[in-house]
């Protein structure tokens, strides 16, 4: 083969190969094309445009009264498109714009924000950040400047609006209305109703522009629906005084935590909803939801165990029982009262005095040959299940059956005074409102109403479990029992001049948690409604002690708080009738009445042109006068060792009278005392403090 014609064979091959090479690269893309085109125009699409979500605004949570519990607050992020504003509109109002900005924000002078603005058109920027987070007026007051008040087509106003969510009472009623926050857990209503306070989100379509900016497209959007409010039952006032008096027992023992529930009777609406937990520095917060946590109640659940007696006609409580000196023995186990010494008693006196022997003694006789009639009763309280409260979180009872592994011959007297059983305060709650309703047990529940731009579209009434959880017989006496308790009991320090308290104490030793029977840990509860003979309000208190406190029982930490909360909720009221009326007699007497120690009678009478009994200052005497001067006296003995009643003392006499007796005073509030954190009657520890609330 020549030169030649090797050159030429060598051009054609080459020539053959670019041939195939192309057809190949062809064939390719047109395989591309049929296949993958439609995936890879899709990835190019999405590379410069994205869906954004556009937040609804959500609900608001409104009390009954109209007061504001959680709202959302509208934000902007405000960006500009210098593209869009013309150099003759921006040269002419640029200054004005600049002064306008600087007069709003306050952070920059007119001269800077001239600088950054003139800075910002010549770089002609599309999506150029002005303001973050900017609060709804700021940004009506941004928008309505001269340049931007021409909009977003002439004027390069953009706003990207979010949303934040506040509680304008703070951490008041916190852990039960919860806090939305984007990504975060959320607790309370805002979990329960998330789905109607939510709303639905809008959307936005936006275009990727030069320089990696994202454009809205004109059009695209579609309008989030915003969220429906709740109305809730809580009442704020009276969230305000049983918050106030809870804290104020838990800081005086520095308790574990406290949880205290405000129910009406005749609805089972909650009107306060209490959960205070001891942090690390010792202050209180609102941390977890004790009211629906169960554990052992205690003496507050030989309420149910008197309610089967009853009812099963076993007992009256006249009936009588034999607390044999506070010592009884179950098996291998012993029972033993708080106070030692009770003896034969009537079972209404027995139940005043708390007697744990009396109500081991009767479970055991009555029920331990047939736990399920018991068992039955419990049943009819709805104690086996959880109360249905509109609210997550709620954890199930652990009640006891026999059978199961755990049950054995000493649970029946155990669980006949609180023990070998787990409840939650709400479900003790409950009961206790149902004896007050004349024996309608009530669901408790939380919200009443759901509201859309002001208006009703969803109302939750009062709902009964059971119409009547007894005869009319079987409530009167357990009515009677309780009254007994706050007469001559272990409530009777918590007696008002003003109202009658029914309700019963209640202090067990815990042991749950990780916690031992040994480690000393109490609870502490009072349960109990007011005013006894035409109750409005069932109060369950229950309060967790630190290992070995000095101070556990019900009627020193947890019955106090149920006074406090009592005493300014009926003085707050309007309507109510009680003592007071009869005080009046129905005649047109106007009496006023106050505290004053003796020493400080003679001066009143003397003014009222009276003259003073002889007495001495180991008196508290109150004084009332009629529109005839004529005036009533009433003693109150103070006793060496023995906290007094200093309510309704002014501050210099109380302080005096406490001081004498060797205690430490802390003073909160202005006025008169109004309510004290020791009961009276209780024995005096050398030292000890004490806190006087002012009114």
């Amino acid at each position: 083969m020549t030169v030649k014609q090797d050159i030429r064979f060598r051009v054609y091959v080459a020539f053959t190969c670019i041939c195939l090479l192309g057809l190949a690269i062809i064939l390719k893309v047109a395989y591309i094309q049929v296949n993958e085109g439609p995936e890879l125009r899709k990835l190019a699409k999405s590379m410069h445009t994205r869906t954004t979500l556009l937040p609804a605004e959500r609900g608001n949570i409104y009390t009954e009264q109209g007061a504001l519990l959680c709202s959302t607050i509208p934000q902007f992020d405000v960006h500009i498109d210098f593209s869009v504003i013309k150099p003759d509109t921006f040269n002419k109002h640029v200054d004005a714009l600049a002064a306008g900005m600087a007069m709003l924000f306050k952070d920059k002078s007119a001269d800077k924000y001239k600088a950054m603005l003139t800075d910002g058109f010549k770089k002609q920027s599309r999506y150029y950040l002005l303001k973050k987070n900017l609060p709804y007026y700021d940004y009506q007051a941004l928008r309505s400047l001269p340049i931007f008040n021409k909009g977003k087509r002439r004027g390069g106003f953009i706003e990207d609006p979010k949303i934040k969510r506040i509680n304008p009472y703070g951490m008041l009623a916190y852990r039960t209305i919860g806090l939305w926050r984007e990504n975060s857990q959320t607790v309370g209503m805002e979990r329960t109703y998330d789905s109607v306070l939510r709303g639905d989100d809008g959307t936005r379509i936006e275009r990727k522009e030069t320089g990696g900016v994202w454009m809205p497209i004109e059009g695209s959007e579609v309008e989030p629906q915003n969220g429906q409010d709740l109305v809730t039952t809580l009442d704020i006032g009276v969230q305000e005084v049983a918050e106030h008096a809870m804290k104020s027992v838990l800081e005086q023992y520095e308790c574990a935590y406290g949880t205290c529930i405000v129910m009406e009777v005749q609805t089972g609406k909650i009107r306060a909803l209490v959960n205070l937990g001891r942090q690390q520095d010792g202050t209180y917060w609102e941390d977890l939801n004790y009211a629906m946590m169960p554990t052992e109640p205690g003496s507050t659940f030989k309420l149910m165990t008197l309610f089967a007696l009853l009812k099963d006609k076993y007992v009256t409580v006249d009936s009588k029982v034999n607390c044999q000196g506070g010592i009884a023995h179950f098996g291998n186990l012993t029972v033993k009262d708080s106070h030692l010494g009770l003896k034969l008693l009537s079972i209404k006196d027995a139940f005043a005095q708390s007697s744990n022997v009396a109500m081991a003694t009767l479970g055991y006789k009555h029920y331990q040959s047939n736990p399920k009639k018991y068992l039955n009763h419990l049943h009819t309280l709805h104690l086996d299940g959880k109360t249905g409260v509109d609210l997550t979180g709620e954890r199930p009872p652990r009640v006891k059956k026999p059978g199961q592994s755990d049950w054995s011959a000493t649970t029946m007297p155990w669980m006949a005074y609180g023990y070998e059983i787990q409840i939650t305060p709400l479900h003790t709650c409950m009961v206790y409102n149902a004896v007050a309703n004349n024996g309608k047990l009530m669901r408790p529940y939380l919200i009443s109403e759901v509201r859309e731009y002001g208006k009703t579209i969803k109302k939750f009434e009062p709902k009964a479990l059971e119409e009547s959880i007894g005869d009319t017989a079987t409530i009167r006496q357990l009515q009677e029992c309780m009254k007994e308790v706050a007469l001559t009991g272990t409530a009777k320090h918590i007696r008002s001049p003003f109202y009658s308290i029914a309700g019963k104490t209640g202090t067990a030793q815990v042991a749950d948690k990780g916690i031992k029977y040994s480690d000393g840990v109490y609870q502490g509860s009072f349960v109990g409604y007011f005013p006894a003979d035409k109750p409005k309000y069932t109060i369950a208190v229950v309060i967790r002690t630190k290992p070995r406190s000095g101070a556990y029982y019900g009627g020193t930490i947890a019955a106090p708080v149920f006074r406090m909360i009592a005493d300014k909720v009926f003085a707050a009221s309007k309507g109510w009738t009680g003592p007071l009326d009869s005080i009046a007699q129905k005649s047109d007497k106007q009496i006023v009445a106050n505290y004053a120690p003796a020493a400080s009678y003679d001066v009143l009478l003397r003014k009222m042109g009276g003259k003073a009994p002889e007495t001495t200052n180991n008196y508290v005497i109150k004084v009332a006068t009629d529109s005839n001067k004529k005036t009533i006296v009433q003693q109150a003995k103070i006793y060496a060792g023995m906290v007094p009643d200093v309510s309704g003392l002014g501050l210099k006499d109380a302080v005096y009278l406490l001081e004498k007796q060797g205690m430490k005073v802390v003073v909160r509030g202005r006025g008169k005392v109004y309510t004290q954190s020791v009961p009276a009657g209780t024995k005096i520890n050398k030292g000890q403090n004490i806190v006087l609330q002012l009114s």
